[in-house]
């Protein structure tokens, strides 16, 4: 694998190394050995899928302490606009943002420390979007802020007319 550094220290782009001929193509998607090599030493305990359609915008949802998850995040079909802003009260970084775009095609993943929100809009018709997080979902522990919070100036790379919220994301407060 291949690791991208990005603007906010932590996170991490991973380029899979893939192996394709006139059959298709072939990749490992998770090394556990490998990951801590290159990336750091961590115990993913959970597993989640979401399938979304086209606008959807998803969080920025995070965790609080004791149950913050790091996050491994791919693309399995379709294109997303993916984001982690950087939550750390003292961090140099608080309050800045990652955007990458992770796709079938590119099958790059996004590494997202503990101590990020996180969220994504989809960009095809439909995406099938999985992670892996180091910690349980505590329902009493989460956490969100408002996707179009003018001090974050994210571009979801969408029309803001074509923006599909969940009723729970058009509440989230501001950063």
């Amino acid at each position: 694998m291949n690791i991208l550094t990005t603007n906010i220290e932590g996170v991490l782009i991973i380029e899979p190394k893939v192996f394709g001929d006139e059959r298709g193509y072939f990749f490992e998607s998770f090394s556990q050995r490998e990951f801590e090599e290159k990336v750091c030493k961590t115990l993913f305990v959970q597993d989640n899928e979401s399938k979304s359609c086209y606008g959807v915008v998803r969080g920025l949802h995070f965790q609080r302490a004791p149950f913050e998850q790091a996050k491994l995040v791919r693309v399995v079909t379709g294109r997303v606009l993916d984001v982690a802003v950087d939550i750390r009260k003292g961090s140099p970084t608080c309050g800045q943002h990652v955007c990458t775009e992770l796709s079938a095609e590119n099958k790059r993943q996004l590494f997202i420390p503990r101590g990020f929100a996180h969220g994504f809009a989809v960009l095809s018709e439909e995406a099938l979007f999985q992670y892996k997080c180091d910690n349980y979902y505590a329902p009493g522990y989460e956490g969100a802020i408002r996707w179009d919070d003018p001090k974050l100036g994210i571009d979801w790379k969408l029309p803001p007319e074509e923006i599909i919220l969940s009723e729970k994301d058009k509440n989230n407060p501001l950063l």
